[in-house]
């Protein structure tokens, strides 16, 4: 479902983009070329600030925002997801907060007020809270990062970690093809 958000902004999706039906984009939402939003996804940026105003949610091109995703912001700060950058089932990205490119978040991870730099890897149910993360970052699943966090104590990317999140990213732009020429059969 694409609509309005109280302000009257209106969702900018690129043709080449696919969006689920069941997913909801809403507001001040700009979502670049060959993006896949699966199924029952949330985008919605509806907040404004103390003086009314607000900044987009931007997904960046050959992206991915998976089944249950929830995208939103505080009082109308910016998210910005970089480019081939894959978010997967159910995590929560909450502005403000910029994920890099080629960055990969898995299932049911939470990034709140920070930044992930280009190449990041964010493994399962893993938290990041008011910290940011520098390119090539890596976080095991299970775990939180706040804005006390210690990050010398974690190794960079493995190969193996980064070849898995380009394998998705590129995975996703395969589905946004076999979508979009499957959806004018329903």
């Amino acid at each position: 479902m694409i609509r309005k958000n109280p302000s009257g902004d209106l969702p900018v999706i690129a043709e080449s983009a696919y969006v689920d039906k069941t997913a909801i984009i809403c507001g001040k939402v700009v979502i670049g070329e060959n993006v896949f939003v699966g199924p029952y996804a949330v985008i919605r940026a509806d907040e404004v600030d103390a003086s009314g105003q607000m900044q987009a949610i931007t997904i960046g091109a050959n992206s991915n925002i998976q089944d249950g995703v929830v995208i939103h912001s505080k009082s109308g700060a910016a998210v910005t997801i970089g480019q081939h950058t894959s978010i997967a089932h159910r995590s929560i990205v909450h502005g403000p907060c910029v994920v890099g490119d080629r960055v990969f978040i898995g299932f049911n991870s939470v990034l709140f007020n920070c930044e992930v730099g280009d190449g990041s890897v964010v493994r399962h149910n893993s938290v990041v809270d008011g910290r940011d993360l520098p390119p090539g970052f890596y976080v095991p699943s299970t775990t939180r990062i706040g804005p006390k966090t210690d990050l010398a104590q974690f190794p960079p990317v493995s190969i193996s970690a980064a070849e898995f999140s380009e394998d998705v990213a590129r995975t996703n732009i395969d589905l946004v093809r076999g979508y979009k020429a499957l959806q004018n059969e329903f």
